[in-house]
Parts: structure tokens; C-alpha cells; sequence
């Protein structure tokens, strides 16, 4: 029993280093493996670099994509709007009235400048902006105005009041403002004696044979650039109406008083046939209508 002992000993004794030594290898494996999966501190901090680099060229694409949306959408807002106040004026001054005999309300009134008004009667659609505040009111006098903003600039704006109404305190102070920072407002009138483009309308009992508007937008109250002109000429379709036309005439009747064919008669005053009653001057010679030869003096 003891040379069986000794042998296990040496045996025993033998193992003891080799066993050791691999038990060594197996615990610095996982610590080799470890450090050669770490990042220095130098790779976090350019990783890190790199990344805030990328965030900011998204961020610098993503807000000049909103600018240019933004400036894109105010430019076809301008010209949307530039339009509409364009076809307003075209609207009022094609549909135009006057009367001469009510001269007091039908007065065409313009003036250029630093505080331009064009001011005239009109029959308006009902599609016209603003006509259900009116109740059916068509014919109502309308007032193109340049007027300061609160932004230091100029804008245009239009007022409207019914014919023979004065006009009310909430089309007073919030009119219907067409066109922002407005430039310049002018209105010429073509002159038939000329034969050219006049600045300045005189006769506010007749109206013009045609109207040539200019409309000059800039970017903003402070720019000095003009960035958009629109200009509009406009014939007007209709013409004052004479005192001698809105009189009501006598209407010859068969075989009776006034009828210019009954030689036993020769007709009411005023009509052909009757060379007129004394205290009475010729009436208005119109044409395709009889000559009235007993007006009021």
C-alpha cells in the first residue's frame, strides 16, 4: 500500500503545474476578449462629432425647406390677392351709374397721391364681396382708398355705402382691406379731346369713357422695391344719364289730345305738332326721340 501511495503522490505532485497553468489561460481569456471589444474615449468623442454634424445638415435642410415653403406661399398669396383687387375694380367700374339730375349722388370723384380715393356708384352682383351685409341694396356708392396700415406701410382698402345711406360705423372703421403694402395707387382717364391719358378727372358730373388703374406691391412696409404692378384699363359701358331722359314725356293717344296725326288737334304741349306754350323753353334733343319743343325754363 505505501509504493501505491507514493506513486499517486508523484503523480499528484506532477499535475499540479500543468493544471495551474491552464487554469491561468482560461481566466485571461475573457479579460483579452473584453479590451478588444471597448472603445477609447478618443472614438466616443468623433463618433459623437460625427453624429451632431449630421443632426445639424438635417436640421439646416429641414428649416430651408420651411423658409422656401413659407416665402412660396406668401408670393402666391400676393399675386392671388393682386388678382382679386384687379377684378374688384374691374367689377365696380363695369357696372358703373350716374344721373345728372341727382348729381349730388352720383359724383365721380378721383384723386392721386400719397392719399389716392376713387369713388363712384355702382350696381353691384350679389356675388360681390360684402353683399349680404347689404340686404339686396345692388346700387351703392364704392370707395377704392389708400390709407396707412399699423405695420407703417400702405394698403388698400374699399368701402361701401348704400345709395342715399350714410355709411356705418363698422364699414368705417373695418372696411375690406383688398391690397397691402401698396406702393402707389393711381387712376388715369382717358381724355377725348387729347386723345391721351390725363391724371386728374374734373368732371365729377360725367363719367370717363375709360379708366386705366395702376396698382405697385412691394415685399414688405419698408422695402422700396416694387415687386409686382398690375394694371388694369377698363371702358366703362354706360354714360351719364341726361336730365331730359329720367322726365317722364306725354304719349300721343289715338284720335285724341296729342296725337300728331289729327289735323283738328295739333297736340299737347311739348310734342310735334305744337310749337310750344309760352313760358316753356325747347327740351333736350334726343337722339331716335321726338323733338321736345316745351321743356321747363
Amino acid at each position: 500500500m505505501t509504493i501505491v501511495q507514493e506513486i499517486l503522490r508523484a503523480s499528484s505532485a506532477r499535475c499540479l503545474p500543468a493544471s495551474s497553468t491552464n487554469t491561468r489561460i482560461l481566466r485571461a481569456t475573457p479579460r483579452q476578449a473584453s479590451s478588444a471589444q471597448a472603445f477609447t474615449l478618443i472614438e466616443i468623442l468623433i463618433a459623437i462629432g460625427i453624429f451632431t454634424m449630421v443632426l445639424a445638415a438635417i436640421y439646416s435642410t429641414w428649416t430651408a425647406i420651411l423658409r422656401a415653403s413659407k416665402v412660396g406661399l406668401e408670393a402666391a398669396a400676393a399675386v392671388q390677392r393682386a388678382r382679386i383687387t384687379g377684378r374688384t375694380i374691374e367689377e365696380t367700374l363695369g357696372s358703373v351709374q350716374s344721373f345728372a339730375l341727382n348729381q349730388a349722388y352720383y359724383a365721380f370723384v378721383a384723386e392721386n397721391g400719397s392719399e389716392a380715393t376713387l369713388s363712384f356708384v355702382s350696381r353691384l352682383s350679389p356675388s360681390f364681396p360684402r353683399s349680404g351685409k347689404f340686404a339686396g341694396l345692388d346700387v351703392r356708392r364704392v370707395t377704392f382708398s389708400l390709407e396707412s396700415s399699423h405695420d407703417g406701410g400702405h394698403q388698400l382698402v374699399l368701402r361701401q355705402t348704400p345709395l342715399l345711406m350714410e355709411i356705418d360705423k363698422d364699414e368705417k372703421n373695418y372696411p375690406l382691406i383688398l391690397a397691402r403694402n401698396v406702393k402707389e395707387f393711381k387712376t388715369e382717364f382717358w381724355d377725348t379731346r387729347l386723345l391721351d391719358w390725363i391724371d386728374e378727372w374734373k368732371q365729377t358730373n360725367q363719367i370717363p369713357p375709360m379708366v386705366k388703374v395702376t396698382l405697385k406691391l412691394a415685399d414688405n412696409a419698408f422695402s422700396s422695391q416694387v415687386r409686382q404692378q398690375v394694371t388694369r384699363i377698363v371702358s366703362l359701358p354706360s354714360v351719364t344719364v341726361q336730365p331730359g331722359w329720367q322726365m317722364p314725356r306725354a304719349q300721343p293717344g289715338p284720335g285724341g289730345v296729342g296725337n300728331p296725326n289729327n289735323p283738328n288737334n295739333p297736340g299737347a304741349p311739348g310734342t310735334p305738332g305744337n310749337p310750344g306754350t309760352p313760358g316753356l323753353l325747347p327740351g333736350p334733343v334726343i337722339p331716335g326721340l321726338p323733338v321736345n319743343q316745351g321743356g321747363p325754363r
